[in-house]
């Protein structure tokens, strides 16, 4: 399968559409959707970025973006639509948002995952993401696993 990976704006209807499917998923495996709050700004460079990525006929397949978390990325709205899934796109859409925060001079990518996304928690750890102390609005939630990897920028992967 031919995929197309392109930055869209968080606020656009088609990752809007993808987000909501993200929060219907949420919603059945834990009972609620993601109360973190997003603003539509937060996902613009150079202090955020949001990804789609299309398959040959143009159809979104699935998203993820980075948004501006101190002095680091954090990710968020990882998603593969249900029929896309066990491809690799979902290690496509983080390499993706990986390289765009190493490109916007982001050292480490954090994230913030829960129990039952067991495939999402093997895929990050598979991918060289390790414990880092709890941050944002699912700090002190039990259960929560907090994430991060330090990235390489373009400038130390040429070297």
């Amino acid at each position: 399968m031919e995929i197309q990976i392109a930055r869209t704006h968080f606020d656009s209807p088609v990752a809007q559409t993808l987000c909501d499917e993200i929060q219907a998923e949420y919603v059945r495996r834990y009972g609620g959707g993601d109360e973190t709050a997003l603003g539509a700004g937060d996902f613009d460079p150079p202090n955020g970025d949001f990804l789609v990525a299309y398959d040959e006929s143009g159809e979104p397949l699935g998203c993820g973006g980075w948004r501006t978390h101190e002095d680091d990325a954090e990710m968020k709205r990882v998603y593969v639509r249900e029929h896309a899934r066990r491809q690799g796109l979902a290690r496509r859409l983080v390499a993706a948002v990986e390289a765009s925060a190493a490109a916007a001079g982001r050292r480490r990518l954090i994230l913030e995952t829960g129990p039952e996304q067991p495939e999402a928690i093997a895929m990050y750890r598979a991918l060289g993401y390790v414990p880092v102390t709890p941050f944002g609005f699912y700090a002190s939630e039990e259960g929560s696993l907090h994430l991060g990897k330090e990235l390489r920028s373009k400038q130390s992967a040429d070297a």
